[in-house]
């Protein structure tokens, strides 16, 4: 029976040894190899606006650092404004075309421009370098469009959020959309990765939070009930962040789907914000 004991005990510290090593690996590549986890670029562009009888002008322009970014415009006749959309992680901007035909029909026009890496455009992503793309594209809607900023709504959706809180602080749209958008980064990692310390290994913190704070425009924050990758509750702690005046809506559906299969009560909602926190 000792030697019984003696060999499970044995066995016990090689299993918690390899534990502990398998632990330290895996913590060590979430570490490592962050930029893989969170950028998921698509090059390919699928279609275009014209596919879905939108007519559109292709774009490019120039980041800060002399990145080439590429982009669509898609202007309409008479509208009430323009809207700026940063996108989300997986894809570019040729899955954004029920997005412009839900601009248009809300009276707006659009520019769809993709982060470096995305899409047509120049580079590698990173967390600075989207915020100096997105820039970018503000830039190319006021002094090449010559589109007032106050006729400008930025909306950022999922990992876009971050990008568009910091445009509305470091400018003064019309109105903030957050669409979908988490607290900050190492928030949504320690919810997939609770067992490992994320909020200390993470390099990259896109703080939505915090630029929320200094924002000085309108903000509506939508978000899904059952958003199983960024939780209600973060676009829930945006809102309650956020100036007024402010609007929340909430949506039942998978994370960005629900503005697909809700659109309905989405736009009943940016309709209602639109009259009441900005007289449009």
């Amino acid at each position: 029976m000792q030697i019984a004991s003696y060999d499970i005990g044995r066995i016990a510290l090689g299993l918690a040894g390899l534990g502990l090593a398998l632990y330290v690996l895996v913590g060590g590549l979430l570490y490592v190899f962050q930029d893989k986890l969170v950028y998921r670029p698509y090059r390919e562009l699928q279609a275009t606006p014209a596919d879905v009888g939108l007519a559109f002008q292709e774009v490019s322009f120039a980041a800060e650092d002399g990145v080439k970014l590429s982009g669509w415009y898609i202007p309409l006749a008479g509208s009430r404004g323009t809207v700026l959309f940063c996108h989300g992680n997986a894809g570019n901007i040729s899955h954004l075309l029920e997005v412009a035909k839900g601009a248009h029909a809300l009276n707006f026009g659009i520019l769809l421009f993709d982060y470096r890496g995305y899409g047509e455009s120049e580079g590698e992503p990173s967390e600075q370098g989207t915020h100096l793309d997105a820039a970018a594209a503000w830039s190319y809607l006021v002094e090449a469009e010559g589109i007032d900023p106050s006729q400008i709504i930025v909306i950022g959706r999922s990992l876009g959020g971050p990008m568009a809180a910091k445009l509305a602080r470091d400018h003064r749209p019309a109105a903030l959309f957050l669409e979908a958008t988490f607290t900050t980064l190492p928030d949504v990692g320690q919810e997939l990765y609770p067992i490992f310390p994320v909020r200390q290994l993470s390099q990259i913190e896109y703080p939505t939070l915090d630029f929320l704070a200094d924002v000085q425009c309108p903000v509506l924050v939508a978000h899904s009930r059952d958003d199983r990758l960024i939780p209600f509750a973060q676009g829930r702690r945006l809102y309650e962040a956020a100036p007024e005046p402010k609007a929340f809506i909430a949506l039942r559906g998978g994370h960005v789907a629900a503005f697909r299969t809700q659109a309905k009560v989405y736009n009943a909602g940016v309709e209602e914000f639109l009259a009441q926190k900005l007289g449009w």
